[in-house]
């Protein structure tokens, strides 16, 4: 679900961007905007990268995101016909968004890309999303500006502008490190981190995109849809994953998001306890027991001692319901932290196991301090690239214990037909 320019100048809700949306703009002569750039032919696919293509990217991407739409006249301004935009394939589409990566800086990623289609006249319209790592430059031969929108036109931003967008690209950066301070902060209280080891997961959205507030079905949904997905990275016989330990089926309430508690009670269970929940802005966040889980039938490591396997696991659940989280609430970029929590006296242990499936220490790196990492990832890029990215994370996170590689997510290779 979208909610873009011509969206709001046809006076619809929010929806899929179709063929007959673009016919109704047309046909009400729609001007541009800041946000809306009609243009006739494609640019060609050699040297894109030297043509208007990234300078009209750049320049909506610094005014807030718009739609650029290929495949529509105009005079005045306002749309006048539909006309067909030229030959677009798979691999013009890569293109396109290479384009957006390579010829500006910094890269604009996230670009959604609409083939539209009527009577034999192709439309595409890419959709670029608003940034808070502006000003985005592009360069031509020596020399680079900075583009943005002055309504429908695109002009070039004067020192003071630019001065301007890089304080607030600052500004936005530290609001966002508060934000994932509060999170952190709020996932981590409360826990039981002189006894045992907890690892500590948040996710925010970049530029969250507030909707109604999340019901207590859709939270339900999410949380029934993300199961697969988690054991798609890491399987069931690969360790414990904190995400089959919390109620799915009856997310409570919290302060603007949904709860899924701690299920995992009693004696013989209580060693598995994690809490997850669902923001009403897209954010997530996890807090599951990590140390101390079961060696055998009878006997439990210490609360210093984590298996890699543990981290793994609760980075695929993590990761996964980012993801779902992120379709359901119309989310993209994300800010993650994860962090272990250990105010023991005995130096954080992270264990892995030798190729007998016995427990291994020789290569751990005691810790008596877990530095938190932080990446940002976009939850909606293609299923692989993201696999990657959830194995990234988990890597960095068993690499600060001295443990060289993950052994439960196993992503497929890459190659270049995919």
């Amino acid at each position: 679900m979208s909610f873009t320019a011509l969206h709001r100048a046809v006076g619809t809700t929010p929806g899929p961007l179709t063929d007959d949306l673009l016919d109704t703009a047309v046909a009400a002569g729609t001007t541009e905007a800041n946000d809306l750039d009609w243009k006739g032919k494609l640019p060609p696919a050699k040297g894109l990268a030297q043509t208007d293509f990234p300078k009209d990217v750049a320049a909506m991407a610094n005014s807030g995101g718009g739609l650029i739409v290929y495949g529509v006249e105009e005079s005045q301004k306002a749309a006048t016909r539909r006309v067909d935009a030229g030959e677009f394939d798979e691999t013009y589409e890569r293109t396109l968004r290479s384009a957006a990566i390579t010829a500006i800086s910094p890269p604009v990623f996230g670009l959604n890309v609409h083939r539209l289609e009527a009577d034999g006249k192709r439309a595409i319209a890419v959709e670029v999303p608003a940034s808070i790592d502006g000003p985005h430059l592009i360069y031509r031969n020596d020399y680079f500006g900075a583009p943005i929108r002055n309504d429908s036109d695109t002009v070039w931003m004067k020192e003071r502008q630019i001065e301007a967008m890089y304080r607030a690209r600052f500004e936005e950066r530290r609001h966002a490190s508060e934000a994932l301070d509060a999170l952190f902060s709020e996932a981590s209280a409360g826990r039981d981190s002189y006894t045992r080891a907890w690892l500590i997961a948040v996710a925010h959205p970049r530029i969250p995109r507030f909707r109604d507030r999340t019901t207590r079905e859709r939270a339900r949904y999410v949380l029934s849809e993300t199961v697969p997905l988690a054991l798609a990275y890491a399987s069931r016989n690969g360790g414990v994953h904190p995400l089959e330990n919390v109620d799915r089926n009856n997310p409570r309430p919290g302060l603007r998001r949904w709860v899924a508690v701690n299920m995992a009670i009693g004696d013989r269970s209580s060693w598995k306890e994690a809490w997850m929940s669902i923001h009403h802005d897209g954010s997530v966040t996890l807090a599951a027991a990590v140390g101390g889980h079961r060696k055998s039938h009878d006997t439990y490591f210490e609360g210093w001692e984590v298996e890699s396997s543990a981290v793994e696991c609760a980075i695929a659940d993590v990761m996964a319901l980012l993801r779902t989280t992120a379709e359901a609430t119309n989310n993209e970029e994300y800010d993650v932290r994860v962090g272990i929590e250990w105010t023991g006296q005995e130096p954080l242990t992270i264990l892995t196991r030798d190729n007998f499936g016995h427990i291994y220490d020789g290569a751990s790196t005691p810790l008596y301090r877990y530095t938190p990492i932080e990446t940002t990832v976009n939850a909606v890029e293609p299923p692989l690239d993201y696999h990657w990215h959830v194995h990234d994370l988990a890597q960095d996170c068993v690499n600060q214990g001295g443990i060289s590689n993950v052994q439960v997510i196993r992503p497929p290779a890459r190659s270049d037909s995919q």
